[in-house]
C-alpha cells in the first residue's frame, strides 16, 4: 500500500492582507471600494522659528484644522535613515578632489558624519494628508449594486477633487508645501511601507511592469 506523503496546508498569501486593490492616476482603491487622495506635506523646523512666528504657526495650523468641513486623516511616519548613499557620495568627491587639503576636511566630514549616526538615531519623517471617499457616499443604490472599479474611481475623483483642492489652498496659506501622490509615489510608497528593509528604494517605472503583481478572485 503506497505511503501518502502529509500535504501542507494552504497558507494565505500576503496580498490577502494587504488592503490595496489598485492605484489609479493619484486615486488609492481599496478592496471594500474605499478610497483616498493623498496629500505629502513638507516640514518646518518649528525651533528655529522666533517666538511670534511659533504662535502665528500654532494659530495658523489650529485655524486650517478648525476650517476642514470633511474628515482628514493626518500620518507621519518615522523610520532611521539611510545615509550610505550620502557616505558614497561623499566618498567619490574625496577622490575627486586633487587639493590634499580640501580631501582631508572632506575625510573629516565623513567620519563626522559616521560618528553622530552611530551615537544618535537619525530619524527621517515625512507627514501626508490622506482624503477619505467611502463607498456609502454612492448612495444606496450603489453600495446595493455590483461595483466596478472604474466606476467607483470615477465618482471617487469627482468627490475627492474639490477638497483636495481646497486642502492644498489652505496648507499654502500656512507656508506648507504640499504635492498630491501620484500612481509612482503611491506604489513606492506602499512598497517600502510592505518591505522595511528596503530603504527607500525606487521603483522603475510603474507602468513597465508586465508581471501580475495582485491578483483578485
Amino acid at each position: 500500500m503506497p505511503v501518502t506523503k502529509p500535504v501542507s496546508p494552504v497558507k494565505a498569501s500576503t496580498q490577502s492582507f494587504i488592503e490595496v486593490e489598485d492605484v489609479k492616476d493619484d486615486v488609492l482603491l481599496l478592496k471594500d471600494f474605499s478610497a483616498a487622495i493623498v496629500i505629502e506635506v513638507g516640514a518646518v523646523n518649528f525651533w528655529l522659528l522666533s517666538a511670534e512666528e511659533q504662535t502665528s504657526t500654532i494659530y495658523a495650523y489650529a485655524s486650517l484644522i478648525n476650517s476642514l468641513s470633511f474628515p482628514t486623516q493626518i500620518l507621519i511616519l518615522s523610520k532611521k535613515m539611510d545615509i550610505s548613499s550620502y557616505l558614497e557620495y561623499l566618498e567619490t568627491k574625496i577622490k575627486m578632489k586633487k587639493d590634499d587639503l580640501m580631501r582631508v576636511r572632506l575625510e573629516s566630514y565623513k567620519e563626522f558624519i559616521k560618528t553622530i549616526v552611530k551615537k544618535n538615531s537619525v530619524l527621517e519623517k515625512k507627514f501626508y494628508f490622506v482624503v477619505p471617499f467611502s463607498p456609502l457616499e454612492l448612495g444606496i443604490s450603489g453600495v446595493s449594486s455590483g461595483l466596478k472599479k472604474e466606476y467607483v474611481i470615477a465618482r471617487a475623483k469627482t468627490a475627492l477633487y474639490p477638497k483636495r483642492d481646497h486642502l492644498l489652498r489652505l496648507l499654502a496659506k500656512i507656508g506648507l508645501r504640499a504635492t498630491v501622490m501620484q500612481k509612482q509615489e503611491l506604489v513606492e510608497l506602499f512598497y517600502n511601507l510592505y518591505n522595511p528593509s528596503s530603504t527607500g528604494r525606487m521603483l522603475a517605472p510603474i507602468d513597465s511592469y508586465t508581471d501580475v503583481i495582485m491578483t483578485s478572485n
